[in-house]
């Protein structure tokens, strides 16, 4: 990193942090946040809350005009390339060059052709331009954004509660409770935000049955709209069996089941209740095409997000088929010290650690004693935040 750009470095963290307030609420466009500098001072703020509202450097500028701080001569510190696009909001780099901003310091360059494009125009009316500040964070920032404009399927996260070592239920499938409340209630908040603007909880059937989940958001996150529960399972419930999904939450409830499975009489008697059953068809391994399931999911229900919890066999297929974007892991500080007991993943025969998955290590952070780990594809490395 240049002198230049490690000048900056604590203001694109505040950038980030400031961002994360439009977490969720910004789908389907990127969440981006912005801090104006002036004499080595962060004096405005500003994020994109959503879409059709003012993008995070129009927020700022408008911050710093309550705050009666001058822009002329300022310094924008923004997390995303100010884009050059006249959508449902006029461009942002216009803003910038009306404000009087000298200099932009940008974490990332858009990836949406359409937007991109502020650089070089700030560039030409004489802004000076640091880009690369903290440009791996930012570009996880984005990351959601970036699935939407390439692919055809979800944003998927991967959320799991583990022990020291490597065990999320205790023989027979007890898992309550293996992380701390607050780790719980974090998890709540990410299903509001999934549910909020559209998307699914999902997991495996062995999950499904064990566990008679909700898939709710609740507590004081409870208001709002509830995410989609998707269950993918080769064994359709009956319709009589008391599951919480099949007589409280019928309409918000999609199975993904084997071919054969979604054209029986079991599963038309489920739709006739409200649920929706479909095919996860089949991968070259025999199990469901998870590609296409979410490619579906997309497409069925125009789901941005999935959150999936588990269990231990369906969070690996997802991970070996390249579809986890983001892995949360709460890792609580308790030993079971059972070889029986059921470990965070299975369903590999590994024979050596040259063939293990390979994750890289984003944030670390303490809820309520429990450590937080976010992992995200390896790829491009980043700095570590604690």
């Amino acid at each position: 990193m240049t002198p230049e750009q490690e000048e900056y470095v604590s203001f694109m963290r505040e950038a980030l942090k400031v961002a994360e307030q439009g977490r969720y609420s910004t789908c389907p466009n990127p969440t981006v946040g912005a801090v104006l500098v002036r004499d080595g001072c962060g004096v405005a703020r500003g994020f994109h809350r959503a879409a059709g509202q003012d993008h995070a450097e129009v927020a700022c500028l408008k911050d710093a005009a309550v705050r009666g701080v001058p822009t002329d001569g300022a310094t924008l510190v923004v997390t995303l390339e100010p884009c050059n696009h006249h959508g449902k909001t006029p461009p942002c780099a216009k803003a910038i060059l009306q404000a009087g901003i000298t200099r932009v310091v940008i974490g990332a360059r858009d990836p949406n052709p359409v937007a991109a494009g502020g650089t070089a125009i700030l560039r030409t009316a004489g802004i000076e331009i640091v880009e690369g500040v903290l440009e791996d964070e930012c570009r996880d920032l984005i990351a959601d954004f970036v699935v939407w404009q390439t692919t055809d399927r979800p944003y998927v996260l991967l959320k799991m509660a583990a022990t020291l070592d490597g065990r999320i239920a205790a023989r027979g499938g007890l898992s309550r409770w293996i992380s701390s409340e607050s780790s719980r209630i974090l998890t709540h908040q990410w299903r509001a935000g999934v549910g909020r603007c559209g998307g699914a909880v999902l997991v495996g059937g062995g999950t499904f049955r064990a566990d008679n989940p909700h898939l709710t958001a609740r507590g004081k996150f409870s208001d709002g709209p509830q995410p989609l529960a998707c269950i993918i399972t080769s064994r359709l419930p009956d319709v009589c069996e008391n599951f919480y999904l099949l007589t409280e939450r019928p309409e918000q409830t999609l199975f993904f089941t084997s071919p054969a499975a979604a054209a029986s009489s079991q599963a038309d008697k489920l739709r006739s209740g409200g649920v929706r059953v479909l095919s996860y068809g089949h991968s070259r391994q025999a199990g469901a095409d998870l590609a296409a399931v979410m490619s579906e999911m997309r497409r069925e229900t125009v789901c941005p997000y999935v959150l999936c919890e588990g269990g231990g066999r369906l969070a690996l297929s997802l991970l070996e088929a390249g579809l986890v974007d983001e892995f949360r892991l709460h890792l609580a500080p308790k030993i079971l010290g059972d070889s029986d007991a059921v470990p965070l993943f299975t369903g590999r025969a590994s024979v050596s650690v040259a063939e293990a998955l390979s994750l890289r290590l984003c944030e670390t952070r303490l809820y309520g004693g429990d450590a937080h780990l976010v992992f995200r594809p390896a790829g491009r490395t980043c700095v570590n935040k604690t």
